[in-house]
């Protein structure tokens, strides 16, 4: 699992400097890519990072082209944060060889060990849940 983790990591480590962005501003990117136009606050929140941190965040994809700020029209206080073409077209790019690789992977299963795969990765993930929460204090 260990293993499987950093290469996870070292991964998104490439991406990030595949596109010129450093590892936060890649999480933010992806939060944002997954969630659709969102509020900064939002961001702020689903990030765990200080509003002032967030705004720089934000200002670096701006700059690099990977998302916009625009008012809410529904509530015009507020600023909305929303990924640009540039932004889609790069996560296809990083993550779409990522994803074709995985499903020829997989290829190679019949239904029964597909099911039982489904069913260790979906235990993994509580497992890293529960021992971030626990890090966390929140167990």
């Amino acid at each position: 699992m260990r293993r499987l983790q950093q290469s996870f990591h070292v991964f998104d480590e490439a991406a990030a400097v595949h596109l010129g962005l450093n590892r936060t501003d890649l999480r933010c990117l992806d939060l944002i890519l997954a969630g659709g136009p969102m509020p900064a606050g939002e961001l702020t929140a689903a990030a765990r990072l200080s509003p002032a941190a967030t705004t720089s965040v934000i200002d670096r994809l701006e700059r690099a082209g990977y998302v916009t700020r625009g008012r809410d029209v529904a509530n015009r206080r507020r600023v909305l944060v929303t990924a640009t073409e540039a932004a889609r077209t790069a996560e296809r790019e990083v993550y779409g060889p990522v994803g074709e690789a995985g499903r020829a992977a997989l290829r190679n299963y019949d239904a029964a060990q597909l099911a039982l795969i489904s069913d260790f990765l979906e235990a993994a993930r509580h497992v890293q849940e529960e021992q971030t929460a626990r890090l966390k204090g929140e167990a």
